[in-house]
């Protein structure tokens, strides 16, 4: 039987520490105002009775993904495992996928990622501070923290202007039998990630023992990224 995976967040479980972003940043080399894995923060209510939530979001992985199907090039596409992934060699940077995108998970690259650290020469102390680009240089990469895994699996490491760029499960790590980011980094065990269609796995036991909800359930996109608890 085909793999097709999900993530559950526990709520009950999550600190909101943001772990998990700095994670997928550091994996995924995505520049400064990029972030596939987020929060939405929300506070309600009147004082002395005010509700405050954290809700960690990142690409849902449609199964009726609005993305997909608006895609002129199919640069936007499912797998057989139940991702939701892109091709940025084909992308025209139409930007449909994200106006279709009812979770506001896939972001715009209007300039080259991390082109400062091959250009910029300018240092905060001269001749005691090395430059972006000496920093560059002397790593033999992109940028000193450059992960070439990403680049594993098809997808560029580094996405260009003019492309859109989201989560992808960590599909390169899934690959190699490794879980996401993300859950790896979470330090309240907070996520479970795993194939839905094993039903001796955690995700799928998990499921059955809890009532799960998912985000905007009335755009009928059928996500597999689930949550469980409350945040309070």
């Amino acid at each position: 039987m085909t793999k097709k995976y999900g993530m559950i967040i526990d709520l009950h479980r999550c600190v909101g520490c943001g772990a998990c972003n700095l994670a997928c940043k550091s994996e995924n080399n995505t520049p400064v105002g990029i972030d596939w894995a987020s929060h939405k923060i929300e506070t309600y209510g009147v004082f002395p009775k005010v509700t405050y939530t954290h809700t960690p979001t990142l690409c849902n992985h449609c199964e009726d993904a609005p993305c997909v199907r608006v895609c002129p090039t199919h640069a936007m596409h499912k797998t057989d495992e139940g991702f939701v992934v892109h091709d940025p060699s084909i992308c025209i940077g139409c930007k449909s996928c994200m106006l279709a995108d009812p979770y506001g998970v896939i972001h715009f690259n209007t300039k080259d990622a991390f082109i400062e650290f091959a250009t910029d020469t300018s240092s905060e102390v001269k001749d005691g501070t090395f430059s972006k680009k000496e920093l560059s240089d002397k790593s033999k990469a992109p940028f000193p923290n450059f992960n070439a895994e990403r680049g594993a699996g098809g997808y560029e490491a580094i996405r260009r202007a003019g492309a859109v760029e989201k989560c992808t499960f960590c599909n390169h790590r899934v690959a190699k039998g490794l879980a996401p980011a993300c859950v790896v980094a979470c330090p309240a065990d907070a996520r479970i990630f795993g194939d839905m269609n094993d039903p001796k796995s955690q995700i799928t036991k998990v499921l059955k023992e809890n009532k799960p909800t998912i985000l905007l359930p009335e755009k009928g996109t059928n996500p597999k990224v689930f949550y469980i608890g409350s945040y309070n």
